[in-house]
């Protein structure tokens, strides 16, 4: 049964796109919320590593900052999630992270959430306090473009290469965009397949690899998130289709991924690092900061890194120590943008729109 409209919502926020200036932490600080449970609460959509990186650093700052913290997993059921954040409305929880599976269901909620005074983050898709969200095209693009240098130093210029998307959110979708794009200035390169996962994790790629190789034996390349394209190697073991001069890769830096780029004959060549315990940290601290009357950021960029052997070693010690990385100015710099100041009497402000740093206004 959906429940009322709180009487104290904040309305529909911003729903026209805006160009959001860098953010400010030396801004006012504005009241404390009221009435609510100091906690953080991440909704996660699934079990996949890169959602676990986030609830790592997530963790950490809510034990720094003496939030409790716990976490609800959906499983992929849309249904559920909506269930779970109306629940946390009801028990007046202060802050809530979310990874939303079907974001147009879940946004109600989610506005409730908001109107009563809490923090909500959200990976990606809007409505919340905070968004965080990748350069998406730019994400795609780099990858790509490993993909395109190794189609021509290794494979003659010629490829047969497979897609797999995430199409159906419409917010991830500028990455794949971007692949086409690249891609495209290839003429050797066939994409034999371009298709989404019934589910974004490994089982959901394994099962689409393995009807792929029906019609097509022999696959060059496979781009897609980490979880996905990992799915798919296993799928191409499987059928005894691996080979060490395929290229394939993903977009998350999950650790699966990163440790088959260490082994050698491999075919996972590349790892687009989104480094999840890092703005999982930062998200974290929003949360206290929210909580505590402080201004935090409307929006946020994680920047993609291409993992290679020769940066992994850094980017382990940083993924492993978010705190560390968040300390250090520079450093924080080189995984984050913030944009935006909100703050609890300000959350009328929250952003309700696919916002991206690399949107045109």
């Amino acid at each position: 049964m959906a429940l009322p409209l709180a009487a104290n919502a904040q309305g529909n926020g911003l729903t026209r796109p805006i160009a959001l200036p860098a953010f400010d932490a030396a801004k006012q600080a504005c009241s404390k919320p009221k009435g609510l449970r100091r906690e953080l609460v991440f909704v996660q959509d699934n079990d996949r590593e890169f959602v676990k990186g986030i609830g790592r650093g997530l963790a950490l700052a809510a034990a720094e900052r003496g939030l409790a913290y716990r976490v609800l997993r959906s499983d992929n059921e849309a249904a559920l999630m909506v269930k779970q954040v109306n629940g946390l409305y009801a028990n007046k929880t202060g802050s809530i992270v979310v990874a939303p599976i079907d974001p147009p269901s879940l946004s109600p909620s989610l506005k409730r959430m908001i109107g009563s005074g809490a923090y909500v983050g959200a990976i990606v898709p809007p409505p919340a306090n905070t968004i965080l969200n990748a350069p998406q095209y730019l994400t795609g693009k780099v990858l790509a473009e490993s993909a395109t240098a190794h189609i021509r130093t290794r494979l003659g210029g010629k490829a047969k290469v497979v897609l797999l998307t995430h199409d159906n959110l419409q917010f991830l979708a500028p990455r794949f965009t971007a692949m086409r794009d690249t891609l495209r200035q290839l003429p050797g390169v066939t994409i034999v397949a371009d298709i989404s996962p019934a589910t974004i994790d490994k089982a959901g790629g394994y099962r689409t690899m393995k009807m792929i190789l029906l019609a097509h034996p022999k696959i060059d390349v496979v781009l897609g998130a980490d979880t996905v394209v990992l799915g798919a190697l296993d799928a191409l073991r499987e059928a005894d289709k691996a080979r060490a001069n395929q290229f394939l890769g993903g977009i998350d830096g999950e650790r699966e991924a990163v440790a088959e780029l260490k082994k050698a004959g491999s075919p996972y060549k590349a790892s687009i690092s989104l480094a999840s315990p890092i703005f999982g940290y930062a998200m974290g601290r929003f949360a206290s900061d929210w909580l505590d009357g402080k201004t935090v950021p409307q929006a946020m960029d994680i920047l993609p890194k291409a993992l290679t052997i020769a940066n992994i070693g850094q980017y382990e010690r940083d993924v492993a120590d978010p705190r560390a990385v968040y300390a250090d100015a520079a450093r924080r710099k080189s995984y984050l943008r913030m944009y935006g100041n909100i703050c609890f009497d300000s959350r009328d402000q929250y952003i309700n729109f696919p916002w991206s740093s690399e949107r045109k206004y």
